[in-house]
């Protein structure tokens, strides 16, 4: 039997980009374009009414930006992943973003190929960035030599036994939004851009027990 497509919910205050995305996804029987949102608070009243798996938002629109959306669908406590879909990597968008509960960031130049997987990843509830992104965090959080912090280490070990963010929050007792902070600083400092790579790079530097 097959799997269910992946119900995408499209929030960007551009008709001309909204058309665009379902283009890329028309006709691909993974995905279903559920509805359109031109600004954030529309994507939440279309995300409590239609429950879709992924959100893809933009974060600079009227009446209510992305960073503010993410927020309110965190405290409704909605299962849809928001993965951002911006042309905008400064400091000031991507940490705010991903601090409020966006599972990825990608920027609006991507390949439909690569933002098929960002958002299949974040249907699993992987994280998902665009390479200039994970520079960008790079630059900003690693420094020579960095070690990860023990609090760190405590996440990549839950993540290397196959637990989910939440799965890790609640047996850390943070929030799923600081796990995610933690994961993102985690890359930064091995230079990886997702969780599999980092449990990789942890083990062949040691810092994770084998077996």
């Amino acid at each position: 039997m097959p799997e269910a497509p992946v119900r995408l919910l499209i929030a960007d205050d551009h008709p001309i980009v909204r058309d665009g995305i379902r283009g890329m996804f028309a006709g691909d029987p993974g995905f279903e374009v559920v509805a359109e949102a031109g600004d954030g608070a529309q994507a939440v009243d279309l995300a409590r009414a239609l429950d879709p798996d992924v959100i893809l938002m933009d974060l600079r629109m009227p009446r209510m930006d992305g960073v503010t959306a993410i927020r309110e669908l965190a405290r409704l406590g909605l299962k849809a992943r928001v993965l951002v879909l911006t042309t905008y990597d400064t400091d000031s968008d991507v940490l705010p973003a991903i601090e409020a509960g966006a599972t990825g960031y990608l920027l609006k130049d991507a390949l439909r190929e690569e933002l098929a997987r960002a958002v299949a990843a974040a249907a699993r509830g992987e994280a998902a960035l665009s390479p200039s992104v994970a520079t960008r965090l790079l630059g900003q959080v690693r420094a020579p030599a960095d070690p990860l912090s023990g609090r760190e280490l405590e996440i990549l070990d839950l993540i290397a036994q196959g637990t989910t963010n939440r799965e890790a929050a609640a047996r850390l007792f943070i929030s799923e939004a600081t796990v995610k902070t933690h994961l993102l600083h985690i890359y930064a400092k091995l230079g990886v851009n997702d969780r599999a790579a980092a449990v990789a790079a942890a083990f062949q530097r040691g810092l994770l027990p084998r077996g």
